[in-house]
């Protein structure tokens, strides 16, 4: 298993913005507002997200390549399921209600596996599933590359925002959050 940070510090640098009352919870409120019952975090980390939807009732499953981080993730919820995979290499067989990939997730991505990472990502989204991913914008990691890759992999743009508590998507936005659902899905919006 690929092994690139220290979990324990990763998770102690949001342990001390919690400290001095940052709100961590963000993401998990954008896809509480979704209403999901089984929730995919695609690059969970040390958890942070996971655990939280989990507190709050939904059924979750984290997903990391890095060893240390799903260690840590163990240690913190260990009655949750924390599976150790790349995003760009894995297909579980299940379906999801929504795949989150919160954090930056595509810009830690290996290069040059970035559609890989998105179609894995996209094979686990339900036919009335979304995918969420929220990730700095910037040369690294292109938008309109990010939405031909889930046009790939037969998703298509539903909603965009500029952070995760909804604000508007406009040009010069340093971030984004965008929702993609199945193409042609006649799902109810997010």
């Amino acid at each position: 298993m690929a092994q690139r940070w220290d979990g324990q510090d990763y998770q102690r640098r949001f342990d001390e913005l919690a400290e001095t009352g940052h709100d961590m919870h963000g993401e998990a409120d954008f896809v509480m507002q979704l209403e999901p019952h089984f929730v995919l975090d695609a690059g969970c980390g040390t958890g942070r997200v996971a655990i939280e939807l989990a507190r709050r009732g939904v059924a979750v499953v984290g997903v990391d390549a890095d060893s240390s981080m799903i260690a840590t993730a163990r240690e913190m919820a260990p009655e949750l399921a924390w599976i150790g995979r790349d995003l760009a290499e894995f297909d579980f067989g299940i379906a999801f209600d929504v795949v989150v990939m919160a954090g930056n997730v595509p810009l830690f991505t290996r290069p040059g596996t970035e559609e890989s990472m998105v179609l894995g990502c996209a094979r686990h989204v339900a036919e009335s599933g979304v995918l969420v991913a929220g990730f700095e914008l910037d040369d690294r990691y292109p938008l309109a590359v990010y939405d031909a890759h889930c046009a790939a992999g037969g998703l298509e743009l539903a909603e965009r925002y500029a952070t995760w508590d909804r604000a508007p998507f406009a040009g010069g936005a340093q971030y984004a959050v965008s929702v993609h659902r199945r193409a042609g899905s006649t799902a109810a919006g997010p």
